[in-house]
């Protein structure tokens, strides 16, 4: 999928309403570094990656960040916990590198009611497949070895590991630098 408007005309909902939603999906450019959402904003907002990086993370009491997730090309990220709740966020969602993304508003997300069944299958097994990601990952965070939760983030983003600072890694997979240097020297060996 290469953008929001294609998967909306792969949805099947009628003429009328895919003209609404289109127009209220807007494409923007981002420079690297960028901050979309910070942790306590009332942000109901998603963001569909065309070209680039982002990421959601947050930052502990110390001052430490905490990666939550990347968003390499096809993937949609935002806080979904705020999005149909309207409460502060938690995360932070910032450019990992020069980025074009869709950005879409929740609430032009809800008024999408006419969605043929077939279609509203598909919707669900996208959402399942990446809820089970992130299950998978709290699962691995909680039982895994270090070695076992870097196998599996390269095998959820086959095509990051080289475009991602290797610190950043390192905290989305809740161990140090180094740490990720001695596991990716084990590997080679």
């Amino acid at each position: 999928m290469k953008s929001l408007k294609e998967l909306i005309l792969s949805s099947g909902i009628s003429p009328e309403k895919e003209k609404e939603f289109i127009k209220s999906i807007r494409k923007i450019k981002i420079k690297k570094g960028t901050l979309l959402q910070m942790k306590g904003d009332v942000n109901n907002k998603s963001y569909f990656v065309c070209s680039g990086m982002l990421r959601s993370y947050t930052i502990d009491a110390k001052g430490k960040e905490h990666v939550f997730m990347f968003a390499p090309e096809g993937w949609i990220i935002g806080d979904f916990q705020t999005y149909n709740n309207e409460i502060p966020t938690e995360l932070f969602i910032d450019a990992l590198e020069d980025s074009e993304i869709e950005v879409i508003d929740s609430k032009n997300l809800q008024e999408v009611d006419d969605l043929p069944q077939e279609s509203l299958v598909k919707q669900v097994n996208l959402l399942s497949k990446r809820v089970g990601v992130l299950q998978n990952r709290i699962l691995m965070l909680m039982s895994a070895t270090a070695l076992e939760r870097y196998q599996e983030f390269l095998k959820t983003y086959p095509n990051i590991s080289q475009r991602v600072p290797q610190k950043l890694i390192a905290s989305y997979l809740g161990i140090t630098p180094e740490a990720l240097s001695k596991i990716r020297r084990q590997m080679v060996k």
